[in-house]
């Protein structure tokens, strides 16, 4: 699963990433900041299944900080968008390539209303984020729709005239789109929600196009809002109205990327002690924080995790993994019964599945041979053995077993 930081210039978006990931990319207060797309690894916070199952844990691929584990996820952070992207504006062929890959969408805005919509500085409150929020939208629908325009033509004539219909166009669809992490049933889905009939493709008009597209960005790539500068005084009212405006379209996180970046870099420097997405920091050794250092610190606390429980960059990764994609978490190991690797390593792996995975995806996830080869998964709580089809849930503990490979 990979999530892509999209949104205009000049929202924090990079802030926003290097807080997430501790990648030190460019920041600065102008647009275009962001050329090439920079990948990293963020984190996802779950409670860890250690404590419940009476062991002391030592994860290899993730940390487990006082019961807390966090998981490495893939995050791209993408140069901003502007209206007219999916036209070539600005940046926005390369921007909208680079998000081929994302499964998830976190949509970074200025809640604050001080950037017009192309990134320029303007007055506080002047600026309607509601806006920004439509036109990211349109342009990414506008680009999808772009990519099957090109070739609708055919593509509508060779679904029609072959025998198996509507499964013949989403085979065209899927071959078009290809490179985009969308699946099959997603285009299956997308087609249903535009109220669109699959066996006379080439009846779609513009418009048809155009709300297909709408629907399958909806279904395939899910996005959330990062309403970030949550911190500045014009934000609270404008998230507020944003919330009511957006019920039941996208969810809203309150961010604050720059004061998770101070903590962040404070945590790391070992001044203080902070988990990602707790809303509370511990100074380490007073004598040791300049006056600076505290007012900073003070101020964070103060303006943020007080009045909004956190900075909100925790939560809006872990939303997009867990609640747009639906995400689980499961612990793979090769003794059931010590919950151990081949090393001793207790409970080292856990992995971010889809809700609706079964063990043999398990087995594809960790090896493409073990897939392959799969024979049964074991669950380690209750030693049963599970079959190719068993749908996984989250926490599960599972060995897999498969046949060796000859030669």
């Amino acid at each position: 699963m990979i999530s892509g930081i999209v949104g205009k210039p000049n929202v924090g978006k990079s802030t926003f990433f290097n807080s997430a990931t501790l990648m030190n990319v460019a920041v600065a207060n102008y647009p275009f900041t962001t050329i090439n797309a920079n990948i990293g690894t963020g984190y996802i916070r779950v409670r860890c299944v250690h404590q419940e199952l009476g062991v002391k844990d030592n994860p290899v691929n993730s940390a487990c900080v006082d019961g807390t584990r966090l998981i490495p996820v893939k995050m791209v952070d993408v140069a901003g968008l502007v209206p007219g992207a999916s036209k070539g504006k600005g940046l926005g062929n390369k921007l909208l390539d680079d998000l081929r890959q994302a499964d998830a969408l976190i949509h970074v805005i200025d809640s604050s209303g001080s950037t017009d919509e192309e990134g320029r500085v303007v007055s506080p409150g002047s600026h309607d984020p509601l806006m920004d929020v439509q036109f990211v939208k349109n342009e990414i629908v506008l680009w999808i729709k772009g990519l099957i325009e090109k070739d609708w033509s055919r593509i509508s004539r060779t679904a029609e005239s072959g025998a198996s219909g509507s499964p013949e166009l989403v085979a065209e669809l899927m071959q078009k789109l290809s490179g985009l992490s969308i699946r099959e049933s997603s285009i299956e889905a997308a087609i249903h929600k535009a109220g669109l009939k699959a066996d006379k493709p080439t009846n779609w008009n513009n418009e048809d196009l155009l709300n297909f597209s709408k629907a399958l960005l909806d279904i395939s790539k899910p996005m959330l809002i990062g309403a970030n500068k949550c911190d500045l005084k014009s934000s609270k009212e404008i998230i507020s109205k944003m919330t009511k405006a957006l019920e039941g379209a996208y969810p809203i996180v309150p961010c604050a990327a720059e004061a998770e970046l101070l903590l962040r870099r404070a945590s790391q420097s070992g001044l203080i002690s902070y988990v990602p997405g707790d809303s509370f920091f511990e100074i380490k050794d007073p004598s040791k924080i300049t006056a600076a250092q505290r007012k900073a610190l003070d101020l964070v606390r103060s303006e943020v995790l007080d009045v909004w429980k956190g900075t909100g960059v925790q939560k809006a990764i872990n939303d997009a993994y867990l609640s747009l994609l639906k995400g689980i978490v499961v612990y793979p190991v090769e003794d059931e019964s010590k919950l151990t690797d081949k090393k001793g390593n207790v409970l080292p792996d856990a992995r971010i599945m889809h809700k609706g995975d079964t063990a043999k995806d398990l087995a594809y996830s960790i090896h493409t041979d073990l897939g392959e080869t799969f024979l049964y998964a074991i669950d380690a709580r209750t030693g049963l053995r599970v079959g190719a089809d068993y749908e996984l849930k989250n926490n599960d503990v599972l060995k897999i077993v498969a046949t060796a490979r000859k030669g």
